[in-house]
């Protein structure tokens, strides 16, 4: 009887799994096109900005295999579309005023968040990066 239990509420599982999959949110993986990026100071700020930003806070998101299959698809989507609301390196003319708090959500440490961290270790900064990118995008800033 227990096994029977188990076994249903595993189709159960699977059949749902199967079924979101056809929820459309979350599949648009476009990147639209660059408008316009900062005047970087250095080629080395640019390339710490790509490794620890550029997949949420930019027009050039790399979308992984799991942001292909919900719900994955569904929260990778979601956080890369605030990011670009709040912040964009690729429609860098809006963004002079925003751009001036970065510093701060990187000393802090709310960028990249922890739950980006987890799946993209490489984005993780060591203080000394933290302070370049720092220091570089202050001088990009106009």
């Amino acid at each position: 009887m227990v096994k029977k239990v188990i076994l249903y509420g595993l189709v159960v599982v699977l059949v749902l799994f199967v079924a979101i999959q056809f929820v459309p949110y979350g599949r648009d993986h476009t990147n639209p096109p660059i408008v316009s990026e900062p005047a970087w100071d250095s080629p080395e700020t640019r390339a710490l900005a790509k490794r620890a930003c550029f997949d949420c806070h930019s027009y050039e998101t790399v979308w992984p295999w799991y942001s292909h299959v919900a719900p994955a698809s569904w929260l990778v989507y979601k956080d890369v579309v605030e990011g670009r609301d709040e912040f964009s390196f690729s429609n860098w003319a809006e963004q002079p005023k925003r751009a001036r708090k970065l510093a701060e959500v990187i000393t802090d440490g709310s960028m990249p968040p922890p739950q980006y961290l987890l799946l993209h270790p490489e984005a993780r900064l060591s203080a000394e990066e933290k302070q370049q990118l720092i220091t570089g995008l202050q001088k990009s800033v106009p």
